[in-house]
């Protein structure tokens, strides 16, 4: 592992996850595209920040969507949660990734890249998840160039009163706000090893990252279309709080 903890987690992409995924040699939160530390011992964290954003996975017979699920102890706690509850819980991703996941009660794979590879079967679903997470996917998707698209068919899935989360999306200005700060310099001088304050840009684009206007074109987009939409922080016990945000989206209304 190089000094950079991430370094070896940078420009993945789907094919990526789905050879991480067969690496025996790999932990569960290596698999999924993080260093042990920021993961180990944080599902129950994310989870419960993940429940209080989408209420209606403590809901018994909910029917839930998790996109790019993963095989890491998030989609295990969805599992066990569906479980319990006696939910419909849809689980996408590659075959690949899918196949490290435990068959459970209640849970359903799906192999696929969403959502050009789904196909007709998500028009089967429009309108009927009461609750669609996407977490620590999102990036993926903006770094191959159709975060619209992705948006657009995610939300036609929810029902009235349904809710979408994309969550723990690397925010570059939330970023460059932290770093300016006082504890962000104490960050990065400990991060780096330096004793030198890291160098800060505002009011700059930043090709290639997520940036206020993407994060506020999402919203917006959404609004037009007829949702409700919220950026929304993270809680701060959280390991990346200081720059991870989360998009939640609902579709106004209730079922019927």
């Amino acid at each position: 592992m190089s000094k950079d903890r991430f370094a070896d987690y940078r420009q993945l992409g789907y094919d990526d996850f789905r050879q991480l995924a067969s690496r025996d040699d790999l932990s569960l939160h290596q698999k999924i595209g993080f260093p042990n530390e920021y993961r180990e011992g944080f599902a129950q964290v994310i989870l419960a920040d993940v429940r209080a954003k989408l209420p209606a996975l403590d809901r018994p017979a909910a029917v839930v969507l998790d996109i790019g699920a993963g095989c890491g102890e998030l989609a295990l706690q969805m599992q066990r949660q569906a479980r319990v509850l006696e939910q419909r819980l849809l689980l996408n991703d590659s075959a690949e990734v899918l196949a490290a996941l435990p068959e459970s009660a209640g849970s359903q794979k799906v192999a696929g890249r969403f959502p050009e590879e789904l196909g007709e079967y998500l028009d089967g679903w429009r309108g009927g998840f009461d609750a669609v997470l996407c977490y620590s996917v999102f990036q993926y998707v903006f770094a191959e160039g159709r975060p619209f698209d992705f948006l657009d068919q995610a939300l036609a899935l929810l029902a009235p009163g349904g809710r979408l989360l994309i969550g723990d999306l690397p925010s570059s200005g939330m970023l460059q706000r932290f770093l300016a700060s006082d504890s962000g310099k104490a960050y990065h001088r400990q991060y780096s090893g330096r004793d030198e304050d890291p160098e800060v840009h505002f009011n700059r684009l930043q090709p290639g990252r997520i940036d206020d206007a993407v994060l506020l074109g999402l919203m917006a987009r959404a609004r037009a279309a007829g949702f409700d939409a919220w950026l929304v922080p993270q809680p701060s016990s959280l390991p990346m709080a200081n720059r991870r945000e989360d998009l939640l989206f609902q579709r106004p209304g209730a079922r019927p």
